[in-house]
């Protein structure tokens, strides 16, 4: 019990919640290539494909939903604030 008290404080929270964030992101990728990537074999019969030519597997796997959404978008984290400041004629 000693233990539990030593590491289960409010002090801490950041810290878990953190490493659960993390383990979170590792876990989602990691079931996304498994599950979703075309070079990923996992059963014994696909394996024993070799390598296949199968492009547009590999185009639709890399050309996710993410991706077209942001492809004709300003690299920006908050465009009005950086138009603000860049910007001083029109505001």
């Amino acid at each position: 019990m000693a233990a539990a008290n030593r590491w289960i404080r409010p002090e801490v929270y950041p810290l878990f919640a953190a490493t659960g964030l993390a383990v979170g992101i590792c876990g989602f990728q990691l079931v996304r290539n498994i599950c979703g990537n075309p070079e990923v074999r996992v059963n014994k019969e696909n394996r024993a494909a070799g390598i296949l030519d199968n492009f547009d597997e590999g185009h639709k796997y890399k050309e996710h939903a993410l991706r077209k959404y942001v492809r004709n978008r300003k690299p920006e984290i908050m465009p009005s604030l950086n138009s603000f400041f860049t910007d001083p004629q029109n505001n």
